[in-house]
């Protein structure tokens, strides 16, 4: 029998650790959440591989030092609302969950929510409420969000998903272009949101987050 609980703890200290993240809230939660819960069953065995996890066509698992330095870049506190776009099969809204106030996690599959649904309640995430619906429209109704992170790359931010950022409050995203990718993080000030450069990182760019192609004729 594969001894995750001895795995989690090697993707903390030779991944996470290593990497800067020193806050105890997310080493402690990554300590505790059960990764391989929340992949596909043929994908068990790499769900502490150290590589992003395809968890269907479009969709994955982000790689775990690239998870932890976006929520380290975030600064979340136990009163932060978050909103968890793209979030899977729960896996990132189950850390984030132990961590912040109360996490709305958005999936545009109602098949792959209803399973994500109960891995969340298996795993006693309470305060994570499920979302159906296309990603880059958020999900208006719960918000407007302390804190947002997008789970996959992005070439642009929907507008409305910056709206439903409140005032003062943060966002990080991966920004790709040309192959290379950069964490962002933003604040939003006066209605817009100011961003800075956190570390470099890649993942493959969600639906609904592209660039429009331009034609010319």
């Amino acid at each position: 029998m594969t001894d995750f609980a001895t795995r989690r703890r090697m993707m903390v200290d030779t991944q996470v650790r290593p990497s800067d993240v020193t806050e105890f809230p997310i080493i402690e939660s990554m300590l505790t959440v059960p990764r391989e819960i929340f992949v596909p069953g043929e994908k068990v065995e790499a769900a502490y591989a150290g590589d992003h996890v395809e968890l269907w066509p479009g969709r994955h698992l982000l790689d775990a030092r690239l998870f932890a330095k976006m929520l380290e870049s975030l600064d979340l506190g136990n009163d932060d609302l978050v909103l968890d776009i793209g979030a899977g099969l729960g896996y990132s809204s189950a850390v984030i969950a132990r961590i912040a106030e109360a996490v709305v996690a958005v999936e545009d599959d109602e098949d792959q929510v209803a399973e994500a649904q109960g891995l969340l309640t298996e795993n006693h995430s309470d305060n994570v409420i499920l979302h159906t619906g296309p990603l880059a429209e958020g999900a208006a109704e719960h918000g407007p969000y302390d804190v947002i992170i997008v789970e996959g790359g992005i070439e642009t931010l929907p507008d409305a998903i910056e709206s439903q950022l409140k005032e003062g409050g943060r966002i990080a995203c991966i920004f790709v272009e040309n192959a290379l990718g950069t964490v962002k993080v933003g604040h939003k000030w006066d209605g817009s949101i100011a961003w800075r450069h956190a570390f470099n990182g890649i993942a493959p760019v969600l639906q609904g987050f592209e660039k429009e192609t331009a034609f010319a004729l």
